[in-house]
């Protein structure tokens, strides 16, 4: 008889990618009293994909500004050797990429050392097989839903298959289902049921500017994905 699905908690995770630069830490403290769960921490490093964020030294500013749960997603290759630094920076969560190098189940295996919960990220049009024989080793998977390096990007619908498939695949076992990409309320009901419980957003969280915009938006995210999953708003 299969287990049945046991849902992990909302999560909400603004991505700083969208935030004002210049000016990050009021931004972080703005969206952390706005109600974000976590603080998605895109890092690009102009290789693995086409763009060039920020590195350990940006995220260690960040920290003093809010308690919340750093979630770390490293879109860089080859990853290994900047574990630590990203650990030691403030990070939380670090997830790298399946596509990122050969050696995946070493990369979580550092990151389990560190003392930090691991995940693993999936590009589009990587299948969920990949990841199939690191499950045990993973606090987290994150379905990209779009194809990684820029934010703004329109949500690929294909991925709320990907999101169902992968809820089968992990048959209740307590590893969160984030994804990043496109998310708006519309596309985070469909999401959450689907399966995901954790949703990065960027541009849908920032737009407007301020602390009160900025509570809008995740409250109307947030709110969507809880009445699609059946929770009382």
């Amino acid at each position: 008889m299969s287990q049945p699905f046991a849902p992990r908690p909302l999560v909400i995770a603004p991505s700083i990618l969208a935030a004002d630069f210049a000016r990050l830490g009021e931004e972080v403290r703005a969206v952390d009293q706005a109600g974000a769960d976590w603080m998605h921490l895109d890092v690009m490093d102009g290789h693995f994909v086409p763009n060039i964020s920020y590195g350990p030294d940006v995220i260690k500013a960040m920290r003093p500004y809010t308690k919340k749960i750093f979630d770390a997603h490293l879109m860089i290759a080859p990853c290994d050797p900047y574990l630590e630094a990203f650990a030691k920076a403030g990070c939380d969560h670090i997830t790298v990429h399946a596509e990122a190098g050969p050696h995946l189940h070493r990369s979580l295996q550092s990151i389990r050392a560190l003392g930090k919960k691991a995940g693993v990220s999936l590009n589009p049009a990587t299948p969920l097989s990949a990841i199939e024989y690191v499950l045990d080793m993973v606090d987290l998977v994150l379905v990209m839903s779009v194809n990684p390096g820029f934010g703004g990007q329109a949500f690929i619908p294909a991925m709320i298959n990907k999101v169902t498939d992968l809820r089968a695949m992990l048959a209740g076992r307590p590893i969160d289902i984030e994804v990043d990409g496109g998310v708006v309320p519309d596309v985070a009901a469909k999401l959450a049921a689907a399966g995901a419980n954790a949703l990065v957003a960027g541009s849908a969280v920032f737009k407007g500017g301020t602390e009160a915009s900025y509570k809008a938006n995740i409250d109307a995210i947030r709110n969507a994905a809880a009445m699609a999953r059946g929770e009382m708003v």
